[in-house]
This record gives C-alpha cells, sequence and structure tokens, in this order.
C-alpha cells in the first residue's frame, strides 16, 4: 500500500508505527452551523481510507475531533442571545445526523476541545519550559515559530519568505511579538467570551493547540496518519507539527494526507456568489449516498467540481450498481446448487479477479475513482454471465464480493437487509431524549429493537457508540 505523504510530495510505502495497527487522527468541522459540501468531501474520504484499512486487517484508532470553541460560534451565540455551548452541542447533533446520513461512521473517539482544556495548558506549560513559547503582558501566550528549526518542512514554505509573503501567521496583537511569525498558544478573554482559568491569563485556547493535545492524549506522541483538507496544510497543520515536536521531541505523524478543493460549477463556494450549498441542502434532492458517490468518483487528491450534471451522472451511476445488486438478490430466489459447479469454477475466479482489481487501485494512494471503476466491471461482468441458469453458491459468491467493495467505499447496496446508519442515528437519540424524559421504558424498548437488528450499544463518556454485531 502506497500513499501520497504531503510531508514528502511523494507516494510511500505505508509501514505503521505498530504492526497491524492504525493511529490515524482527521480535523474535524468547527461546529457553529450545518456542515457543508465542502466539509463532507474530507469526511467520506478518510472515512473510506478507514474502512479500506479495516479490510485489510488492520485496528484503526480513529480520532477526530470537534472545534466548539471559537470566534464564529462565540458570534452565533451573541446573535442568539445564549450560551456558546447551546451553539456547540446543537451543531455537533446536527453534524452527526449528516455524518449517518452519508453513512459515514463515527470515529472511535470524538473530542471536544472544551473538554481538553487541562492537556493544552499542561503542553502550553512545557512549551515555555523548554522555550518554545513566552507569555506577553497581557498573558497571551505566544509560540517561537523560529525556535523550531524545521517549520515549514510540511507547507515547504521558507520561513524567511513567510513575513512578507505570507500573512497566514500575522494577527492583533503584533507589538507584543518577539517576531511577526509567532502564534498564539493562549489568549485572554474579551468580554461575553467563554473562558478559562490558567497562570497566564483568563482565557481561552488558539486553535492550533487543540489538535496536538487530543492527537496526543486519544492515539500518543506519536501517530500513523494525520488527514484533512488542503487548506489545513498551513498554517494550522505546521503549527501542528511545531508544537507536538517540540513539546514531545519525537516525530509527530509518519503520513500526512490532505484531500482537495470542491468547487461548484467551477467556482470556489461562498455565499456571496450564491452557490453555498449544506449537506442538509443536497439531502431535499438527492438520496446522500448519490452525494458520496460522486465525491469518490474522484481522486482524493484531485479538484472536485459539484454541479447539477455531475450529480444526475453520479445517481445514474449508483443506480447501476444498486440495480445490479437487486438482480443478483432475485437470481439468489429461485437459484439452486450450494456449491459452484465445475463447469462454472473459470467463472469464479473471473469474479474474484475484480476484488484483485479494486485493491490494487486502492493500494494505490486510495484511488476510489478506479476502484469504483473495478465495481462496475464487476456488474457488467456480473449482468452478462450469471442468469437463471447459475448457482446459487455462485450468484451468492458474485453477490457478496459485489456488497464487499461497495461496503468498503460506504455505499449501501442491500438497503432492505440493513439499517441505515441515519436510521440508528435516529433511534440512538430517540433513546436519549426518551432518557431525559425519564420514560425508561421507551428507552429499553428501543435498545431492544436495535438489538433485534444487530445493533450492540454502549454508553460511554463521550456519548453512546453503537457497532454492528
Amino acid at each position: 500500500m502506497k500513499i501520497f505523504n504531503t510531508l514528502n510530495r511523494r507516494k510511500e510505502e505505508f509501514v505503521p508505527l505498530e504492526p497491524g495497527k492504525v493511529r490515524m487522527y482527521v480535523c474535524g468541522p468547527t461546529v457553529y452551523n450545518l456542515i457543508h459540501i465542502g466539509n463532507a468531501r474530507p469526511m467520506i474520504v478518510f472515512d473510506t481510507v478507514r474502512r479500506y484499512m479495516e479490510h485489510k486487517g488492520y485496528e484503526v484508532n480513529y480520532v477526530s475531533n470537534f472545534t466548539d470553541v471559537d470566534d464564529k460560534i462565540i458570534k452565533q451565540a451573541i446573535a442568539e442571545g445564549v450560551d456558546s455551548s447551546v451553539i456547540s452541542e446543537r451543531y455537533i447533533a446536527e453534524c452527526k445526523k449528516d455524518m449517518a446520513a452519508l453513512n459515514v461512521r463515527p470515529a472511535t473517539t470524538h473530542p471536544l476541545a472544551t473538554q481538553e482544556i487541562c492537556g493544552m495548558l499542561d503542553m502550553i506549560g512545557t512549551l515555555i519550559e523548554k522555550g518554545h513559547a513566552y507569555v506577553a503582558a497581557d498573558g497571551t501566550v505566544y509560540f517561537r515559530t523560529r525556535s523550531f528549526r524545521d517549520y515549514g518542512k510540511l507547507s515547504h514554505k521558507n520561513i524567511d519568505d513567510l513575513r512578507g509573503g505570507n500573512r497566514a501567521l500575522l494577527v492583533s496583537g503584533e507589538d507584543q511579538k518577539e517576531d511577526p511569525l509567532d502564534f498564539v498558544l493562549w489568549k485572554p478573554k474579551k468580554d461575553g467570551e467563554p473562558y478559562w482559568d490558567s497562570d497566564y491569563c483568563k482565557g481561552r485556547p488558539g486553535w492550533h493547540i487543540e489538535c496536538s493535545v487530543m492527537s496526543k492524549k486519544y492515539l500518543g506522541d506519536q501517530i500513523d496518519i494525520h488527514a484533512g483538507g488542503e487548506d489545513l496544510v498551513f498554517p494550522h497543520h505546521e503549527n501542528e507539527i511545531a508544537q507536538s515536536e517540540a513539546a514531545n521531541g519525537k516525530e509527530f505523524a509518519r503520513y500526512w494526507m490532505h484531500n482537495a478543493f470542491l468547487n461548484i460549477d467551477n467556482k470556489k463556494m461562498s455565499k456571496s456568489l450564491g452557490n453555498f450549498f449544506t449537506v442538509r441542502d443536497i439531502s431535499e434532492k438527492y438520496d446522500l449516498q448519490v452525494l458520496r458517490f460522486f465525491m469518490l468518483s474522484a481522486h482524493y487528491r484531485s479538484p472536485l467540481n459539484f454541479s447539477a450534471d455531475l450529480m444526475e451522472s453520479a445517481k445514474s451511476g449508483l443506480d447501476r450498481i444498486v440495480t445490479a445488486a437487486e438482480n443478483l438478490k432475485f437470481l439468489l430466489q429461485t437459484a439452486t446448487g450450494d456449491e459452484i459447479a465445475d463447469a462454472e469454477q473459470t467463472l469464479a475466479e473471473e469474479a474474484k479477479s475484480y476484488i484483485a482489481q479494486f485493491d490494487t487501485a486502492m493500494d494505490d494512494d486510495f484511488n476510489t475513482a478506479d476502484a469504483i471503476a473495478a465495481i462496475f466491471d464487476l456488474v457488467k461482468w456480473a449482468n452478462t454471465n450469471l442468469n437463471a441458469g447459475s448457482s446459487k453458491a455462485l450468484v451468492e459468491t458474485v453477490f457478496t464480493e459485489l456488497k464487499e467493495l461497495a461496503d468498503i467505499c460506504g455505499l449501501i447496496i442491500d438497503k432492505k437487509a440493513e439499517m441505515l446508519d441515519a436510521d440508528i442515528e435516529q433511534l440512538i437519540a430517540d433513546r436519549q431524549q426518551a432518557r431525559k424524559d425519564k420514560n425508561f421504558a421507551r428507552a429499553d424498548e428501543i435498545r431492544d429493537e436495535l438489538l433485534s437488528k444487530g445493533i450492540v450499544l454502549e454508553d460511554t463518556r463521550e456519548g453512546v457508540k453503537w457497532k454492528r454485531a
């Protein structure tokens, strides 16, 4: 398996830190509104990477955060006259609904920034002790960017060119910085903002520190894969590397993966242009499985253009696969023969070849476009070679193979046989509400209903987790 590593700008063989296990961190959304389709691309892409890793036999610890304290969240809270936690909790719940509708599986852990403040202050203290950070007169804590000599190794930017050529690091408070390139780790509170006590001032964390801390807590000092949109390469991921490696004294992540941008009718998505779409907007016109299929129709590192015509094409493509699955299920109703006949052995081997074709595509930096082409080839082969005279064993084998490849892509082609993730999440939400209402009989009824359909619930400190038995 080869992965294109942003750090070295080339494909590299994937070798995990620990045999058989993958530690993977994916930057999640800032929760101040419904997620848009640009947010959906990394969710779908890296969920598929995770699924394929598990298909290959790896045990994947997949962590994706929610940024639940941020200027945009605070602004929305002030506009509504509510506490910022009301906004973040509302949109975390809405985000999870959209993720379920996209068949994006819940992460192993979804940490919240506000629940990790102590860890952030610990790392900030370590950085100060090691001389990589300092406290300004007003209590703001800055990272000494030039103290980390490898700064720029991910984005391949020359630190001496940054001051004049890129102002992404430059924020308010320039006059109290030792160097204009230094960035904020902790900042003083403003009126009406949430804040936490610290040795430096009453305040809140800068954006970059949260991912360094959550990755360390849930995955360790070193991780296998860190991923996100290409807009995060600089400065966010560059700053994460500086913080983490300066504090821990170890390489932070071995492989960096970034998906390319999503454009709308060949233009950047923007509210001012009237081409801004939330996932919820798209769900009013299409089954969100179509959006997922569309997102996977191009390689994750290729820019992707969203348009009505391309979505219609994606719908037609997905319908072809679902129809093929339904035809195979229809054949199974009347087919006989519990073993593949001798005359069918060659056909059985041909069917297997499409799995190898799929795996070859995915092993090449998760080329979902070519992987989906392999699924289409299997569909065409099945439509041509299987009929009422085929043995039940052969038809069942091909149906299982088709479903397995679709499952890796997160595509549901056997909807009658399996509860949709969105339906499961809705029942879990109904159960949570029943418990709040002290209607424990209804809560138990929902749990039993899910269990009868092979869905096992686990109540944890991070919330309710579920898995298929």
